[in-house]
């Protein structure tokens, strides 16, 4: 069996985020429970596609759609104040992430990132990740079944011998599981409890390998 990771929101996040948003809300009169921004957040995220170098353009409009989506009006001096106070946040690896260094079979990753995404592995992760394959490297993303097929024949295995785990049913399962992938969604907020093949924790795949 061989791994394969997504990585952002599923190895490495950006935990300033919701706590610099919900801090622009409070100045705006907005009073919202971090743990129905970070639902909403998800949500948005499974419907709009993130392209592999963000810009402001794009986050300006992401965050349109995530305040209405909040049920507050996207007014031009709220989203300036938002990009101000997230733009260019440090990536942290997640707490569970230390149980990548238990795993004894070949760990890899497929990612919508751009190619700073090996600097950022090499620094959080060292020496645990034989294969890094990335999209804007690659001309291809996902969900596009072409970015699987390639993993697979760079992992050189069956589809069926990859455990493959991503924090989007969209982006991740739904094309891992069409090629015969393991595919098992990573949802620590809870955000998708109806869903069958999900773990809450990294440590829960100790239980499926």
């Amino acid at each position: 069996m061989k791994l394969l990771f997504d990585a952002a929101n599923t190895l490495i996040h950006k935990p300033k985020l919701f706590t610099s948003v919900n801090n622009v809300l409070h100045e705006y009169g907005y009073n919202i429970p971090d743990d129905y921004l970070i639902r909403t957040h998800r949500f948005v995220s499974e419907v709009i596609e993130f392209p592999d170098r963000t810009n402001e353009d794009f986050y300006r409009d992401f965050n349109s759609q995530w305040l209405y989506a909040l049920g507050v009006i996207p007014l031009p001096e709220i989203l300036d104040s938002i990009y101000k106070k997230c733009s260019y946040l440090p990536w942290e690896p997640f707490e569970d992430t230390n149980y990548l260094k238990e795993i004894k079979h070949s760990i890899s990753i497929l990612s919508n990132f751009n190619t700073n995404l090996d600097e950022h592995m090499n620094q959080f992760f060292p020496k645990i990740f034989d294969t890094i394959i990335v999209s804007e490297k690659e001309k291809v993303r996902k969900p596009k079944i072409e970015f699987y097929e390639l993993a697979i024949d760079r992992l050189n295995v069956p589809a069926s011998e990859i455990l493959y785990v991503g924090d989007s049913i969209r982006l991740d399962i739904e094309p891992a599981q069409k090629l015969g992938i393991n595919a098992w969604l990573i949802d620590r907020t809870n955000n998708f409890p109806y869903f069958e093949k999900r773990i809450k924790s990294l440590t829960e795949l100790k239980n499926i390998i």
